[in-house]
Parts: structure tokens; sequence; C-alpha cells
């Protein structure tokens, strides 16, 4: 039976294309202003999402439309790896209660089962999508539809009044920004090490990591610190502009240099670098239960949660768990 069947018969389901995106993220703010009070989720981080390598509109993302209101709701599915799908779906506020939602966890689960004769045979296979922390309707879908909560990630902010401390750079490290042509192959190496303490990482070949860093907006030279011990890098604070604020976009200290203050002496040189700019309000986006203790460090920074995401899962086929799931993992 079609899904579309669960909607009323005036909205009609359809796929996306690039010129929807300023629609998209109009609808994705009204639902976003709607469960937390502010906009969340920019139209850079939209079109972010729309140029990862591996997504495909015409099969990775659905629209609902009214004809009186136009798009009432919309979701998208991703994956490198055909194994850990993740998802995500808004609907208009407007519009809730009308089969909607359940429309569209339908043709993310339909399209992440697409994936599982794609991945590694002895893969477990799971879709995970992600819905707002606490929404007590999206809740309920997710447990509804047989899915469970695995996961809470945070959005956090400082508000800087005043200039932020300086770092205090740990013995034999020095920092310096990203030199183009030359740095990417290293930076990519050490955060592939940092990130393999990170829930939920899977290998990224330096390949797709490059690909989805290829615009200069993802990866601006002279916001990409690298904390240098020697000709090695040790850490990396690679941050962005999100519209008119500073974004914290990955964060990363190698095993070898934890345990020495690295993690805040980057992060306070990212706010400093900010401030010098002009830039009050700087974000980032973080494991709220971290393997590594990122939020603690996050919070002594003066940084503190805005919004919540939870991550719900459900196993599409039983096997061997790829992804990280505690620091004993490799």
């Amino acid at each position: 039976m079609p899904l579309s069947v669960l909607l009323p018969p005036h909205l009609t389901v359809r796929a996306p294309t690039r010129d929807d995106l300023p629609a998209i993220s109009a609808l994705i703010q009204a639902s976003d202003l709607d469960i937390y009070g502010r906009a969340d989720y920019t139209m850079q981080e939209l079109e972010h999402d729309w140029s990862r390598p591996e997504f495909d509109p015409a099969t990775d993302a659905w629209l609902v439309l009214s004809p009186d209101v136009g798009f009432v709701g919309y979701a998208f599915t991703s994956t490198s790896n055909h194994f850990r799908i993740f998802g995500m779906g808004v609907v208009h506020p407007d519009y809730e209660g009308m089969g909607i939602a359940s429309t569209l966890l339908g043709l993310m689960e339909e399209r992440a089962r697409e994936h599982i004769p794609l991945a590694p045979p002895e893969a477990r296979v799971a879709l995970q999508p992600s819905i707002a922390g606490g929404h007590e309707p999206s809740e309920s879908l997710m447990t509804d539809h047989g899915f469970h909560k695995v996961r809470r990630f945070s959005r956090m902010q400082i508000v800087m009044d005043a200039p932020p401390p300086a770092p205090i750079w740990p013995e034999g490290i020095t920092m310096r920004t990203m030199v183009p042509g030359q740095d990417e192959h290293a930076i990519w190496e050490a955060l592939e090490e940092a990130f393999s303490d990170h829930w939920g990482h899977t290998y990224e070949s330096f390949e797709h990591w490059l690909a989805r860093h290829n615009t200069p907006d993802s990866l601006p030279p002279d916001l990409v610190f690298l904390a240098m011990a020697g000709e090695t890098v040790a850490g990396v604070a690679l941050c962005i502009y999100l519209e008119n604020f500073g974004w914290v976009d990955t964060l990363g200290v190698r095993r070898e240099w934890r345990k020495h203050g690295l993690g805040l002496a980057l992060l306070h040189h990212a706010f400093g670098a900010f401030y010098r700019r002009g830039t009050r309000e700087v974000g980032l986006g973080v494991d709220a239960q971290s393997l590594t203790g990122a939020t603690r460090l996050y919070e002594r920074a003066g940084m503190r949660p805005l919004v919540h995401y939870d991550v719900y899962e459900k196993e599409l086929r039983p096997g061997v768990e790829l992804s990280v799931q505690s620091l004993d993992d490799d």
C-alpha cells in the first residue's frame, strides 16, 4: 500500500529540487520556532547537507505539499556507508496530526532498507532519525513505529560580553592556521584519530572528507586552527560562520595530547579569533553523553546548552556493530 494513502487527499508527496531550498528552510524554521522558540537549523546547514557526495534528492528526500499553504512536510536520509543511515524530518506546526510525520518516517525507512544489500555482509544495519529533544509528539511517533532512543546531542552556545581568556598552550605546542593544498591530509588524519573515540564514529576516507569540505566557507583557512607538536597536528579546531554567528564545526585532540588542556586552549583560541572579528555569539554541537567528556570541557569554557536533539534507532538487519560504541572500540 503506498504510504501516501496515510495523507488527506489534498496533500501530495514529491521529491524536492535545489530550487525548493529556500522554502524548505522556511518550513524548518517555522518548526524550530514552534518547538524551540528560536530558529536553529540554518539555510547554510541545509545546503551543506545537500552537498554531501552521497546525497541525491531524487531518492533521499521528500516534500509534502498543500495546495493552499505550500510545503508542510520535509524529510531526508543520508549515509556514507549503507549500514548507519541518518534521517531528519519536520512538519509545519499547523499540519501536525494529519499523518504527515508517519508518512515521512515510512518513506525514510523504505529508503533505508534499500541500503541493506549494499552494506558490508556482516554489518548491522540501522536507521537513526533525529528529533527535537523532549518533543512528546515526535517521541510518540518514534516509539509507535518501533524506534528507541539511543543518544542525545546538544547545541551549545557562548555569548561573550568581554574578551575570552587567552589560551594556555601545553608545553611543546604551537598554533598556526591551515595552509590550503598542504594541510588537508594531516587535518583529516588527526580528526580521524581524534573521533575514533566518538560514539557512532565510522571510518571516513580522505576523499570523502575532502568532498564534504568542497566549498571555501566549509574549510576557511584562516579559521582552521592547528595545534602543532613539531610537524604533527596534535589538535584541530575547524571553525566556520553560520549566518552571523561563529560555529566550531569540529574540535578534536589526538589521544596522545589529551588531558593537558589542549582542547580548552583550542576553544579559547577560537573564541578569541571570533571576538576579534566582532562576533560575540559562538556555538557548536556535542554528544551530550560524550565518551571523552567533551560536554564538561565546553561547560568549563562558559558554554551552555541551547537545544537538544535525540537520536532514535530501528535495527533493519542484525549483525556486527561497525560504529564506535565505547572507548574500548578500536
